[in-house]
This record gives C-alpha cells, sequence and structure tokens, in this order.
C-alpha cells in the first residue's frame, strides 16, 4: 500500500533438511514493481521482505514450544537487523542525517510478542500485538477434556512459560488487535494484564484530565483477519432466480458438474432439496451431534432439506483420535435413529480445492451454511460460505456475532438448543424471500472482510499509536490524539471513575495527569501545559526522589553531555572506542547485602584474566550490579578499583553511568574516578513507568501485607536512601514472608501497574523497575546507542545471583558462568508453585555459555574464554 514504505517479516532461519531450502535464504522479496503506485521508484530497499534471523542450532528443525531458551539470540540477532536497515533508509531516505526507525513493531502469537517487547525496550518503539491462540484459553480447554494434567500440560506445551511472555505482551503492546469481540472480553479477560472495566475508567480518567497513578491498560481494537475472495465470485449459475433442477441435472448446462457435486449427491434420495452444509473437523466443540439431532428431531425440516456434513478426511474411524472417533461414531448411530438415510451426507473424502465448489453447491441449492459450534472463535467458515451467496445459521457465542454484525447476511442461535437450531434452518429454507435478502447483504458487506479492507483497518489504527524511537537520532515528536480510534465510552458513564489511591494528583508518571491547578484551569478552558514540561518535570522528580549526598555521584543534565563550553564531558564515553567490552555482573554480597574482599577478588580475577592477550586489544569494562551508585562507588574505592571500569550499571539496570576523563580531588583527599549519567537512558527506560503512583500502591500493599496478625513486623520495608527515580527500593526483613516475583507482578499487574520486580543482593533487598529496565537491556541500549557490538561482549556470572540472573546468561553475547563464586542469591524469591523452569528460558547447550572449574581465579577463566573460540 502506497503508505507504507517497507515491511520486515522476521522469521528463524532455518537450514535443515526437514524442510525447503527457501527456509534458509536470510532475505526473500515479497513484492517486486506492482508494489509501487503510479510508476514512482519505491526506493532501493522499499518492499516487503522476508528476514530469517539465525538462532538455536542452525541445522534442526525446532517445534514451537522448543523456541523459549533461544529468545534472546533472536532479539539480539531482529536487533542487529533493525538498526542496519535504520541506517541504510536513513542514508536512502534523510541523505544519511537521521536513521529511520519502524514506526511500528508487531508481535504475532506469543514468542512474537515476548520478542516485541524486548525489541519494543531496547529500541523505544512502539509495539503492536496479535496474541492468534491464547495459552490460558488453550489450558482451560486441555483441563476440561480431563485427558492431562496441568503438570502434564506444561510439560508438553510449555504452557505456562507461553501465558507469561503473553502476560509481559500485554504489558507492553500499546495496541492489541483482536478478531472478535468474544476474543478481548472471554479469552484476554482471563490475563492478569487486562482488566475491561479498568481499560475503561483508564480512558475515561485520561479524557477528563485525571491522573491514573501511573495504570496502563493496552488499547484492544477488533480488525477481523482479511480474504481473497478473487476466487469466490458467485457465477451466473448461482443467480436466484436459476432454475434448481435446470442447474442441477441439465448436461448442457454452461458449467460443469465438479467431482465433488456427486460424490455429495449420491447420498441424497432427492438431491434436489436445498443443502443444510456444516464443514468442521469432527470435534466435540463444533457440536455437530446436537445440529443432527436437531435435524431429526424436525420432520418439516427433513422434509424440505438435505443435510451434508464435511467432517475432514478419513480411512478408518478406528485409526482416529478417541474424540474425533467418538462424534464420527455418534454421528453414525443418530442417522440410524433417526432413519435419515437419504438425508444425511458425509463424504469420507475431500480435498482444499473442493470446499469452494461445496459452498456452490449448497447455494445452487438454495441452501443454508450453518456453524452450530458451542463457541466459535472467530468463524472463517461463514465469511466464506457469505462470499459463495450463501446464508448462515451460527452459533450466538463468540466471533460470528460480530461477522452477522458486519454482514446481516442470517440468523444467531443457541447452540445448546435444538430448536433454536431446527426453527433457525427451517425459517431460512422455506421464506425464499428472507434467503435472498441474507444472500444480498451477505454479498453486498463482504468486502468489510477483504485483505484491502483489513489493511486499510489496520495502518489507519498503527498510525495513532503515539511514536516513540531513540530520541538521540531524532527529535521529531509526533502528537497524535489517543481517542480518535477509541470505541465509544457513553457506555461506562455509570461507572465509577474512582481509583484506590485518588489523592492529590501529580504529575510525573507519563500520562497525560492533570494537578488541582491544571483541572481550575482546564474547567475556565484555559490550556494547561503537560507534555511541552515533561523534561522539566523529569528532572524536578529526580531532584526530590533522591537523597542530596548521592548528587555528588550524579550528573543528570544533558548540558553536561552534550555543551560545548570545553569542559571535559563534552567527550564521548570511552566504551564507544572499545571493541571488546566486559561486564561483571557477579551477584556476590554477605549476608548483609553488600559486596566484600571477596567479591573485589572476584572482579579482580576477572580483569586479571581479560587484560592479556586473551583478546587483540585491552577491552572495556562495565560493572553491572543492584548496587545504588553511592554504594558502588564507595565499594570501588574502598578495593581501589574505580579506575578500572569504564561504565557502571547500577540499581539493577535502572541507571547507567560513564567514567569521565576528569580526575579530581575528592573530600577525604583520595583519588575519585568521576561516573557520569548517560542523559539518554533515563527518558528511554521511561515508558510506562508508574513513578509515585507505582510507590502509592506499593505502600497499600505492604499495609495489607501487615494486617496478618501473626507477623510481628513487616517483611517489607521501603528503603527511600538506595531508591532514586526508576528504582523504588524494599528493605527485606523476612525472605520467607514476602512473595514472590511472579506473585508480586500478578498484584501489580492487576492493578494496571507495569513494571520489573527484582529481589537481589542476597534476599536483602526488593528493587522495582520501569517495565523494560533490566541489566539485560541496559547491554541492548549500548548496542544500539554507540553500536558496542553485542556479539563482543563478554558477561560474567556466577552459578546463581539475583532474580534477573535468567535474562543474563542468553543471547549472542558470550556468558561466562564462575563456577564456586556465589553461593546464594536469589531463586527462591523467582518463581512459586505451577510456574515454568529455567530450561524454559536458557539453552542448556549454546556454545555462547561456558563454566569454569570450580577455582575461578585467573588462569581457570582464561581457559574458559579460550573454550569460546
Amino acid at each position: 500500500m502506497p503508505e507504507v514504505y517497507r515491511v520486515d517479516l522476521l522469521t528463524r532461519q532455518i537450514m535443515s533438511p526437514d524442510v525447503d531450502w527457501s527456509y534458509g535464504e536470510p532475505t526473500e522479496m515479497l513484492t517486486n514493481k506492482t508494489f509501487e503506485v503510479d510508476g514512482s521508484d519505491g526506493g532501493e530497499s522499499s518492499g516487503a521482505y522476508i528476514v530469517r534471523i539465525p538462532c538455536g542450532p542452525r541445522n534442526v528443525y525446532l517445534h514451537k514450544e522448543l523456541l523459549w531458551p533461544h529468545i534472546q539470540e533472536f532479539v539480539d540477532g531482529c536487533l542487529a537487523h533493525i538498526l542496519n536497515m535504520a541506517k541504510v533508509l536513513g542514508d536512502q531516505i534523510n541523505d544519511g542525517e537521521r536513521y529511520v526507525w519502524p514506526h511500528v513493531i508487531h508481535g504475532h502469537y506469543a514468542d512474537a510478542g515476548d520478542i516485541a517487547a524486548l525489541l519494543s525496550g531496547a529500541l523505544n518503539v512502539p509495539m503492536v500485538l496479535t496474541g492468534h491462540s491464547l495459552g490460558r484459553n488453550k489450558m482451560e480447554q486441555l483441563l476440561q477434556q480431563g485427558r492431562q494434567t496441568k503438570e502434564d500440560i506444561n510439560s508438553t506445551y510449555k504452557i505456562m512459560r507461553r501465558i507469561e511472555a503473553e502476560e509481559l505482551s500485554l504489558d507492553t503492546a500499546e495496541l492489541v488487535i483482536t478478531s472478535t469481540r468474544q476474543e478481548i472480553e472471554e479469552q484476554w479477560g482471563l490475563y492478569d494484564g487486562f482488566d475491561v472495566k479498568l481499560e475503561r475508567i483508564l480512558r475515561l480518567r485520561i479524557r477528563k484530565g485525571l491522573s491514573c497513578h501511573g495504570r496502563f491498560m493496552p488499547r484492544m481494537v477488533v480488525i477481523p483477519p482479511g480474504m481473497d475472495f478473487s476466487n469466490m465470485i458467485p457465477d451466473a449459475g448461482d443467480s436466484i432466480d436459476t432454475d434448481l433442477e435446470t442447474t442441477m441435472s441439465d448436461p448442457g448446462s454452461p458449467i460443469s458438474e465438479p467431482p465433488i457435486w456427486s460424490e455429495v449427491k449420491r447420498f441424497f434420495s432427492n438431491p434436489h432439496k436445498p443443502i443444510i452444509l456444516a464443514l468442521s473437523r469432527p470435534d466435540p466443540k463444533k457440536n455437530i451431534t446436537k445440529l443432527l439431532k436437531a435435524f431429526g428431531e424436525c420432520k418439516p425440516l427433513r422434509d424440505l432439506a438435505n443435510l451434508t456434513l464435511i467432517m475432514g478426511n478419513r480411512d478408518d474411524i478406528d485409526e482416529m483420535s478417541n474424540a474425533n472417533a467418538t462424534v464420527l461414531t455418534t454421528v453414525l448411530k443418530l442417522i440410524d435413529k433417526y432413519d435419515l438415510y437419504g438425508q444425511v451426507a458425509y463424504p469420507k473424502h475431500h480435498k482444499q480445492s473442493d470446499v469452494p465448489d461445496v459452498y456452490r453447491l449448497a447455494a445452487r441449492t438454495k441452501g443454508v451454511f450453518i456453524n452450530p459450534a458451542l463457541v466459535e472463535p472467530f468463524g472463517l467458515t461463514l465469511i466464506e460460505a457469505a462470499a459463495h451467496g450463501l446464508p448462515m445459521v451460527a452459533t450466538r457465542n463468540g466471533g460470528p456475532v460480530d461477522i452477522h454484525r458486519a454482514l446481516n447476511n442470517g440468523l444467531l442461535v443457541d447452540p445448546h438448543d435444538e430448536k433454536s437450531i431446527a426453527d433457525a434452518l427451517l425459517r431460512l429454507v422455506s421464506d425464499r424471500s428472507l434467503w435472498a435478502e441474507c444472500r444480498r447483504h451477505g454479498l453486498r458487506n463482504i468486502h468489510l472482510f477483504s485483505w484491502p479492507q483489513h489493511c486499510c483497518t489496520y495502518l489507519s489504527r498503527i498510525a495513532l499509536c503515539r511514536m516513540r524511537h531513540p530520541q538521540w537520532k531524532d527529535e521529531s515528536n509526533l502528537e497524535l490524539d489517543e481517542d480518535a480510534h477509541s470505541d465509544s465510552l457513553r457506555d461506562v458513564s455509570d461507572l465509577s471513575l474512582k481509583l484506590s489511591i485518588d489523592d492529590k494528583l501529580t504529575a510525573t508518571n507519563g500520562l497525560l495527569e492533570a494537578t488541582e491547578t491544571q483541572q481550575k484551569a482546564a474547567h475556565n478552558g484555559e490550556s494547561t501545559p503537560t507534555v511541552s514540561n515533561f523534561k522539566h518535570e523529569l528532572e524536578k522528580v529526580r531532584k526530590e526522589a533522591l537523597p542530596e549526598e548521592v548528587d555528588q555521584y550524579r550528573s543528570s543534565s544533558i548540558e553536561r553531555f552534550s555543551s560545548s563550553n570545553g569542559n571535559l564531558y563534552n567527550r564521548l564515553p570511552n566504551i564507544r572506542r572499545k571493541r571488546v567490552l566486559v561486564i561483571v555482573a557477579v551477584d556476590l554480597y554477605n549476608v548483609r547485602g553488600m559486596p566484600d574482599d571477596m567479591t573485589a577478588q572476584a572482579i579482580r580475577n576477572v580483569i586479571k584474566a581479560t587484560k592479556t592477550n586473551i583478546f587483540p586489544r585491552t577491552p572495556g569494562y562495565i560493572l553491572s550490579t543492584a548496587l545504588s551508585l553511592k554504594e558502588t562507588v564507595e565499594f570501588l574505592q574502598s578495593k581501589e578499583l574505580q579506575s578500572e571500569f569504564d561504565a557502571l550499571i547500577c540499581s539493577s539496570g535502572s541507571e547507567l553511568y560513564y567514567l569521565s576523563s576528569s580526575i579530581h580531588d575528592s573530600h577525604n583527599g583520595g583519588i575519585e574516578a568521576q561516573f557520569f549519567a548517560d542523559p539518554d537512558y533515563a527518558t528511554h527506560i521511561e515508558y510506562r513507568w508508574g513513578g509515585e503512583g507505582l510507590r502509592k500502591t506499593m505502600a497499600q500493599l505492604l499495609i495489607a501485607d501487615e494486617g496478618n496478625e501473626s507477623r510481628k513486623e513487616p517483611a517489607l520495608i521501603e528503603d527511600t536512601s538506595n531508591s532514586n527515580s526508576h528504582c523504588l527500593c524494599y528493605q527485606v526483613k523476612d525472605p520467607s514472608k514476602v512473595p514472590k516475583v511472579n506473585e508480586l507482578r500478578k498484584k501489580l499487574r492487576i492493578r494496571g501497574l507495569r513494571c520489573h520486580v527484582i529481589y537481589c543482593r542476597n534476599e536483602t533487598k526488593l528493587h522495582v523497575l520501569p517495565l523494560l529496565a533490566s541489566r539485560a537491556q541496559a547491554l541492548r541500549y549500548l548496542f544500539v546507542r554507540w553500536g558496542a557490538e553485542l556479539s563482543n561482549m563478554f558477561v560474567f556470572v556466577g552459578e546463581t545471583g539475583d532474580t534477573d540472573y535468567e535474562e543474563q546468561l542468553s543471547g549472542v553475547h558470550k556468558t561466562i558462568i564462575l563456577r564456586g563464586c556465589v553461593e546464594k542469591g536469589c531463586d527462591g524469591l523467582l518463581r512459586s508453585g505451577y510456574s515454568y523452569h529455567r530450561e524454559d528460558v536458557i539453552p542448556l547447550e549454546s556454545p555462547n555459555i561456558v563454566n569454569t572449574d570450580e577455582a575461578a581465579d585467573a588462569v581457570e577463566i582464561q581457559n574458559a574464554l579460550r573454550k569460546l573460540e
């Protein structure tokens, strides 16, 4: 379409003899010159492409359930491709002055949603999600069948890992595209991260200028799948005035009879009667047996019509699955019970190419298409039938409601009520004018489900996503009306808009919030500054949130980094000139949650091992820690390590600092290596940060926990001295009494709060960070910001660590696990009860992960590094 310059479909590259050779092609162009409009040159790199990213074992096809441990590697590969294309397109379109970033990143299915969320966080680009088959819904259905336990389901389908990926996708997505309203209310409604009522309340509060206190809900819109109707146009023989017996039996008819017609008609005593057509697999949920009972019980319907059941292909019922075999056996018994021989067709075989002909046969006989499923998520066959001129009778549960609203070409029924089904079918086959009216409506409105219509609707929706991108490349910002694509909110006028923490309203959590002064100004018709003073408000919050003694280590103003007054802060960070980066992320703390001599020794071992000729050039060094900046600098100074590191990732990834070139006398007379803050990092991780609203909600949760009379003191206490503008820190008083990470995130998600929860420092601290802030994401930020190649990063960790430990292990970077270094981490506070496992996150056999021997000294570290060569 002319509005789109380029589309990249990112998928896994597979070079296996089990699949076609094309799956191994790195890039495949899907469009040619027909993609261009008005004959103009679309550009050298314009068009639609499949881009295949290698991840996991290169020569093995993996089922989707086995791909989860390789997600991080795929993210890194996608990130490299996107950055390369941003530069290429910038050169072609903007003469190299600005990179061209994606407008949105659209994730399809759970694993791609997880990937899109991480890419969105790394690039600060909006995310769109389409869930397709949802994990919670699938698990409910499998449990209802009663053939598998929860543990069996999780083992087979990795269902809990899938559900968590879908929850993270909901946390991140600005827009969720569904096929039907049923998917929104009955499927997404099962998730912690989405609540229909709360979503409407938050939207209305934003419209009225009220604070949402850091709470967010993704916008969900219904965009039905598109279809190609080029081969479905009813021909002249399908005219409603065509004589039935002529078109069915005249050998001189201009349209030859397809083979499937004779295969169906051989079942009928009178093949000229209207055909009631049902087309589905023989699954109990499709409710075919209820349809057959309705047909058998209604003699007037049997007298007027025949019934055709297209139930897939079969050779022997005994060789089918138990559920399908049971349905087929019941069908045969019901035919015999009601003596429906000569009135019901159930052919054993058909080809996919026969399906349009079956629809045409039913339309020629002035028949009806029926979908009696107990619940139908969408109903693609209803659209196919309408395109062939068939009126429909369909279940009132699920997608058919939306289809009927759009097409108005039939009747909806209760799938549990046999009489309702029979009466609807009888009305349509007996009332010729009603049948003709439904047919006309269907053919007139079917374009609403075409691919062009789908694309137009899709583009109109994503155009309204607030444009975000790495701001250091391009400062432009497109302000859009967030309610331009909203559903009507008139139906929620009776809802209470009050939230549990409504108090004094603030303007610091990234949403359009109003203070009392702003509300008064709005009431008087005056404009209120909100977005324009965002940077000012953010700086104000930083100063208020941090104690004064921390300011000596902070250089948060952009001027210190970009001003041209000649000071040394104007120089670029040293890591930009380093080809190799060594990241020390060893979570080694004593019982008080502080680093000690053992921590310092582990750091010295890594530095000693990597400053030799193991690398062709001296690497850059980064310390990645849960300590605050003040604690980190004090520790490094006390161990005389302050000049070893080029950058610090502090407070679990909520802050990023670089070593400056200035060396000056510190207050105590020693030499201090001054670190200054990355001026863009705070805004880069700001997305959906709850800020003060999140802090108040956490306070409420802590009070609720204190209400337990058996607890003498609270298990968590706010630690303001180690908090900062993007990290709420809490002291863990009793690790056995605090909620696990998954439990706490569930409590926050239910309240519309999106954040990253991390227990750290030997179970002594809890950090609550912005949703997509982490130590792992900070490394991707360095790649995006400074071009530090992820494949040239070497991350050193212990055998355990903080609860973000798993996030740091996999990817295209190299991971060296120092065995025997960290005896105790925070693994026990990560997941509880029925959840996924570490092997669902980390590849057990990866060429990028190596272990040292028990004695993780410099020699053993060098030996481990040689394994990566």
